[in-house]
């Protein structure tokens, strides 16, 4: 290997180095991903509006579907607002419907509006370890499962989160 100077491009993420702040972003890598599936259309959030995802309907072709999921998975790594929504339509890799197919267009549609967003690191002193967690109720139509998530920042900067689906049913979240 060989030093050719300041880094600004790695393996689809791209990356802004400043006095004050570092700024990571993937808007060359969602551009190339939104090529391959062209829609003009615009979205403001990256669910569905009924934000269900169900399993008993149409099969739709598998190949294509795992291919865009592949794609939409490295995204999160500067783009943690659409890691849920993502999330939820990987689990159906297996055997994706319709609806999954609509729930992946209203993502792309998401990023397209979006696609110069990133993570934002600027230089601080402070490093106040700050936590964030939320779990919805029995969100999940078909088993009634839960769906967590835990965000950490560092200093004010996002650092790492999860999303997890659980493995129990509960009757409540308080």
């Amino acid at each position: 290997m060989s030093m050719l100077g300041e880094l600004t491009y790695f393996l689809g993420l791209q990356i802004s180095q400043q006095d004050n702040r570092i700024f990571t972003y993937q808007t060359k890598y969602i551009k190339e991903i939104l090529k391959k599936n062209p829609d003009g259309r615009l979205q403001s959030n990256p669910y569905p509006h009924d934000n269900r995802l169900q399993v008993k309907l149409k099969d739709v072709y598998q190949r294509l579907y795992r291919s865009i999921i592949g794609s939409l998975l490295y995204v999160i790594a500067s783009r943690p607002n659409v890691m849920q929504a993502v999330g939820k339509v990987a689990r159906f890799q297996a055997a994706p419907k319709e609806c999954h197919i609509i729930s992946i267009k209203i993502i792309l549609r998401f990023l397209r509006g979006t696609s110069e967003y990133g993570l934002w690191y600027p230089k601080r002193n402070d490093l106040i370890i700050q936590a964030y967690t939320g779990v919805d109720w029995a969100g999940s139509v078909d088993d009634r499962k839960n769906t967590s998530g835990e965000t950490f920042y560092l200093g004010g900067c996002l650092v790492s989160w999860l999303g997890k689906n659980k493995s129990l049913i509960s009757l409540s979240i308080a």
